[in-house]
């Protein structure tokens, strides 16, 4: 029989937080294939597991057991707020006193505000040749100087380094003021979908926009539709990819 000080030696990996009586999906494990369970405290219940061997987290198969469960649930139509890979707290009575009863009010507050919503994230990306023949076509300052590069003879490059670093430098700035307007365009254009957005610095020059929306279930099919007309309408220059369902990371205020 387990008691009440055993329990507390057991530590917990918490996956997230969701509400009381919320169905854990049969067979459901995570971390260190450990079976996950709900602990419960009033307004709020801790997605958790046991964590029985200690050792550094942070393996493959460790974030992908994280994933794994935090899906399961959004799968099940249920509401859970995720929480950052590597939550571990020194057992269940911990969970419930220092994690659910100690931030009560906030934790129902987030549950509310993410209820009946997914997090779809959207990414776009220019088709490279499109838009530098754009920038080619609608900026002579840069096809004037690609075409004097291009004059320069084999056994002369060198003279032309400084030329290409500056086209380069030309191009990227070019780039990124296409990458402002077009990236906005595509945010207004699906804000009116979605509950709320978080746009993401791009990673690379030719991203255009890489942003997370908050999405009622509801109209789910509405905002997936406005980005496949979106995408059609912008084929020829621009790829977007929606991605998602996604447990709402982006919509989880930080501690």
């Amino acid at each position: 029989m387990t008691t009440a000080a055993s329990e507390q030696q057991v530590p917990q990996y918490v996956y997230g937080v969701t509400r009381p009586g919320v169905a854990v999906p049969d067979g459901l494990t995570g971390v260190e294939d450990q079976p996950v369970r709900l602990i419960e405290h009033e307004r709020c219940a801790a997605v958790a597991g046991d964590l029985p061997v200690q050792r550094p987290l942070g393996e493959r198969g460790d974030l992908v057991a994280h994933q794994r469960v935090l899906e399961a649930f959004l799968e099940g139509g249920g509401v859970v707020a995720p929480f950052r890979f590597g939550a571990v707290l020194a057992g269940p009575g911990a969970v419930r006193e220092e994690l659910l009863a100690a931030n009560a009010e906030r934790l129902a507050e987030v549950l509310d505000h993410l209820d009946g919503r997914v997090e779809l994230r959207v990414r776009g990306t220019y088709v490279q040749e499109a838009v530098l023949r754009e920038a080619m076509a609608e900026e002579p300052e840069i096809a004037d100087l690609n075409a004097r590069i291009r004059q320069v003879p084999d056994d002369a490059a060198e003279a032309a380094h400084y030329d290409r670093v500056r086209l380069g430098e030309m191009i990227a700035q070019s780039l990124e003021r296409r990458r402002d307007r077009d990236g906005q365009a595509l945010l207004e254009a699906l804000a009116p979908a979605a509950e709320a957005l978080v746009r993401k610095p791009p990673a690379r020059q030719e991203d255009v926009v890489d942003a997370a929306f908050l999405v009622s279930r509801d109209r789910r099919d509405r905002f997936e539709g406005a980005v496949r007309d979106l995408g059609a309408r912008h084929a020829d220059r621009i790829t977007l990819r929606l991605i998602g369902p996604l447990p709402p990371y982006d919509f989880v205020p930080e501690a």
